[in-house]
């Protein structure tokens, strides 16, 4: 509708002022984006894996959250010298620049001038046909082309701007949430590294001792040559469970030294996995708390309100834009009589202009705007429900993760009963060393399994953390406090 009143405009069509003053109010009316449509959420939760313990939970802050001090130091070390963080808040001052530069368009550039002119003309071209030598002296304050923004047009492309500040600040601190689960993720892998190494080192002690202990047998005759090499291969297995456990414990200080954008501070020695685990416990909440809540949510909301600003003002391009021209100053012949009395001059020039025929720029413009309009609500619409479907697994993880860490326990404690009674067995010649063998074996695989599920519990919990907005509320409608337009 607003087009064809606008085509009418531009074709001349005589109308009653009353019309004009509709097309104004329509366009006025579009300026402002409209809210957000229905986003496509879940009602709630998945029931079956929240805990009751946890309805009335909410989501802590980092520093609440990961209460060990030496994770909150090397988080802290990562938030100050992180170079995706650094470049994702130029990126903030790169958009405010933007809006200020836009909401500068709006008012008038005022501008004092001084402008001195001599001329001779000869004779033959002076209407007294004398010589004559002539000059002007001008000096005042002015503007020029201050556009009038009677249909929205600017106020629209300051929205857009605006939105898209927002937008990169809430980018930010999407980062900078991604940045605190990558920290505290590696901080526990790095631990849980250190444990295994442990009790990779120990198995290798007890094993070489072993070994010791069968050589002696062999040499006096009480055991054969294949139960010392049976010794001898799960000495060599577990030390080359150590090596290749340093090899991961080496690219994961790298990881972290990267995250922390220096050589990461760690103590020594690290915490244990159970110094760990007391994490506070987090509730999924309401839907409409997330969209609120995710950073990346509310960037892609403010990308959305800045796609149907940029419509308003495609929009507005098919009104008359109406410019004025003004000069208040002073001019005088000569310059001692430039500011004497009667010397005042000024200077206004209204204007008023519309493209009659421009090949479909303004159609095509506003169609590229509403392109971008409807892949931003798609976007959108995916962003929910990828931040629903990350709450839902992160859930669902650390429901049966624990369940895990309760298996593997169980495991391991079978698993040392099992070594204990093949070695009682083997020392009283009831049964080949291969029992013992495969008993060994075993062991060492449920220590570590062990160790890798109460990581993975940990791993639950940063990811439900990230998954639930980590305790940053970001509200769409403040701006940042660093930039003043």
């Amino acid at each position: 509708m607003i087009r064809t009143l606008a085509d009418a405009v531009s074709r001349r069509v005589p109308g009653h002022r009353l019309a004009m003053l509709a097309i104004a109010a329509l366009a006025s009316g579009c300026a402002a984006p409209p809210d957000r449509g229905a986003a496509p959420v879940p009602p709630a939760a998945p029931p079956a894996v929240i805990r009751a313990a946890d309805a009335g939970a909410t989501v802590p802050g980092w520093h609440e959250y990961f209460a060990e001090p030496g994770l909150q130091a090397l988080i802290a070390q990562a938030l100050a010298n992180n170079r995706d963080l650094r470049i994702a808040a130029r990126r903030v001052d790169e958009a405010a620049a933007g809006y200020g530069l836009q909401r500068a368009e709006e008012g008038p550039t005022i501008g004092a001038q001084a402008r001195g002119i001599r001329y001779h003309a000869p004779a033959d071209l002076s209407l007294t046909r004398q010589a004559q030598t002539a000059g002007a002296q001008t000096a005042g304050l002015g503007f020029s082309s201050w556009e009038l923004d009677l249909f929205g047009r600017l106020r629209a492309l300051s929205d857009s701007a605006r939105e898209r500040w927002l937008a990169s600040e809430a980018a930010r601190r999407a980062i900078e949430l991604q940045l605190v689960a990558q920290v505290a993720d590696g901080y526990f892998s790095l631990c849980e590294l250190d444990e295994r190494l442990a009790l990779a080192r120990e198995t290798v002690a007890s094993r070489s001792e072993s070994l010791r202990i069968t050589s002696r047998r062999v040499e006096v005759g009480s055991s054969s040559k294949l139960t010392l090499l049976q010794v001898r291969t799960l000495l060599t297995q577990a030390q080359s469970l150590v090596a290749t456990l340093e090899r991961e414990r080496a690219a994961q200080v790298e990881a972290l030294a990267l995250l922390a954008g220096a050589r990461p501070l760690l103590p020594e020695p690290l915490p244990r996995l159970e110094a760990l685990a007391a994490l506070a416990p987090l509730a999924p909440g309401l839907p409409a708390t997330l969209l609120e809540r995710r950073p990346d949510l509310v960037a892609a909301e403010a990308q959305l309100r800045a796609s149907r600003a940029s419509v308003a003002a495609a929009r507005a391009a098919f009104f008359p834009q109406v410019t004025l021209t003004g000069q208040w100053g002073s001019a005088s012949a000569e310059l001692s009589g430039l500011f004497e009395s009667g010397s005042r001059q000024w200077l206004f020039t209204p204007s008023i202009s519309l493209p009659l025929w421009d090949w479909g720029l303004r159609a095509r413009n506003l169609d590229l705007a509403e392109a971008r309009r409807d892949i931003a609500v798609a976007q959108y619409e995916k962003s929910v429900q990828a931040a629903f479907r990350d709450v839902a697994d992160a859930l669902s993880a650390r429901h049966w993760v624990d369940e895990q860490v309760v298996i593997a326990g169980d495991a391991l404690a079978a698993q040392r009963e099992r070594a204990r009674l093949a070695r009682l067995r083997w020392d009283t010649g009831s049964s080949s060393f291969l029992d013992v063998l495969d008993a060994e074996r075993d062991l060492l695989a449920a220590q570590q399994a062990e160790v890798q599920a109460r990581r993975g519990a940990l791993a639950a919990r940063v990811a439900l953390f990230a998954a639930l907005g980590g305790g940053t509320t970001v509200s769409s409608s403040s701006e940042p406090d660093h930039v003043t337009p």
